[in-house]
């Protein structure tokens, strides 16, 4: 099977992208063409292959999309021919795809709640959040008749008509837990993933100047948008935590082992509320205890092994009171990462998640002559939706839709 996966808005050494499908694809003995915005840095030799063979697009930031997306329309229209499944990750890429009948079954992965991630877009104007909001819904509902899909997490099902395979951001987890005690003179606390400040910039500043007096550093790992670079390099400059930017997965995840506790210290955004924070994942599988807020997948977890400490949003205070009893208790902090390696490795590893993503691909690859609505048969609702227009948008149909929906998203 031939695959063409894209993405404009991912870093092409994305965990779920690269490190967890892609790779699940070419252990299958697949054929991939990635379509990201790579460059030399981002993929060694080693990294690609008669299997994998990647395409740069440039990428999809802020306002700057548009050149993006043209981009990746031309890529996709010149490389699917012959493809038997396009596998695309960004709701942008609904509007690049090929015609219905010049490409081969295609399968949207849904990573967020994009409407509600909006909300938290600096660079898209307040006043006009709500209708993008109100778009990207609508532009959902069409793809949900045109195209498979994939959900990230089961609480996005609630979001369409009909029951799609859930795919989670579970991860690799290692048969044994690295040993959990730090260098002498080592103490950390780390955080792994994307840096905004909705996922705790400032709070983790601040709890770095809480816990420096006691010789525990605060170490970010990923990379960050200009708001939280504004923030974090300065902070960086005065030696007040470590930032070494974007490191691939397989290289940042050893660099979580030793450490006190992980960090997930996310504020209370509605596209957080029903999505598992990978990286409390990620803490669990290399034994690390866990430091997070109180969002519900994330608290329940924590909670129901007892793997961590779950702390207020927007109290760094707590969170630093949470990081001093671990480091001055090796028997809690041990326990801890100890229950939550343990769980991780009975219920939350990538290999058996890997199997069935794999398995559902090739399914939808051998039924390219039937339509998407007739491959559901579990369909919460078998009518065909249409969109109504809108007084104060002035929608009329799918075309006006994707012009309004690509200025605003």
């Amino acid at each position: 099977m031939r695959v063409v996966v894209c993405t404009i808005v991912h870093h092409p050494a994305d965990a779920r992208i690269y490190h967890r499908q892609i790779r699940a694809l070419l252990e299958a003995g697949h054929e991939v063409t990635y379509i990201a915005p790579a460059g030399a840095e981002d993929f060694s030799t080693e990294r690609t292959g008669h299997q994998l063979q990647v395409i740069s697009v440039p990428r999809a930031v802020g306002r700057n999309r548009l050149g993006a997306l043209r981009a990746a329309r031309r890529e996709l229209a010149g490389h699917v021919a012959g493809a038997d499944l396009l596998l695309v990750h960004d709701p942008e890429l609904l509007l690049a795809l090929p015609p219905r009948r010049k490409r081969p079954p295609t399968v949207w992965d849904v990573h967020e709640d994009t409407a509600a991630a909006l909300s938290t877009k600096a660079w898209l104007p307040r006043p006009l959040r709500p209708a993008a909001a109100g778009a990207t819904r609508a532009a959902e509902r069409l793809a949900e008749r045109r195209l498979h899909l994939i959900l990230a997490e089961q609480g996005y099902l609630p979001r369409f008509s009909r029951t799609h395979p859930v795919v989670p951001n579970t991860t690799y987890v290692p048969q044994t837990a690295p040993p959990p005690d730090p260098p002498e003179g080592a103490q950390r606390v780390v955080y792994v993933g994307h840096l905004s400040p909705d996922r705790g910039v400032g709070e983790m500043i601040e709890l770095a100047a809480l816990l420096r007096p006691h010789g525990i550093a605060v170490e970010l790992i990923g990379p960050a948008d200009a708001r939280a670079r504004a923030m974090i390099e300065p902070s960086q400059a005065q030696g007040l935590l470590r930032w070494p930017g974007f490191v691939p997965n397989d290289q940042a995840m050893p660099m979580v082992d030793g450490a006190l506790a992980g960090l997930s210290l996310l504020q209370d955004e509605p596209n957080f509320r029903h999505s598992m924070p990978t990286k409390v994942v990620e803490y669990m599988a290399r034994g690390v205890p866990v430091v997070t807020t109180p969002l519900p997948p994330a608290a329940d977890l924590v909670n129901r092994y007892e793997c961590g400490f779950v702390v207020p949003f927007g109290d760094p205070r707590a969170a630093a009171d949470a990081v001093l009893q671990l480091a001055g208790d090796a028997s809690l902090r041990a326990k801890m990462g100890s229950r939550g390696h343990e769980a991780a490795r009975s219920s939350l590893g990538w290999p058996a998640d890997a199997q069935a993503f794999v398995a559902q691909l090739e399914a939808w690859a051998q039924t390219r002559c039937l339509s998407p609505s007739s491959r559901y048969p579990g369909s919460r609702s078998s009518a065909r939706r249409t969109l109504a227009p809108t007084a104060r948008t002035g929608l009329k149909g799918p075309c006006s839709l994707g012009r309004f929906w690509i200025t605003l998203t």
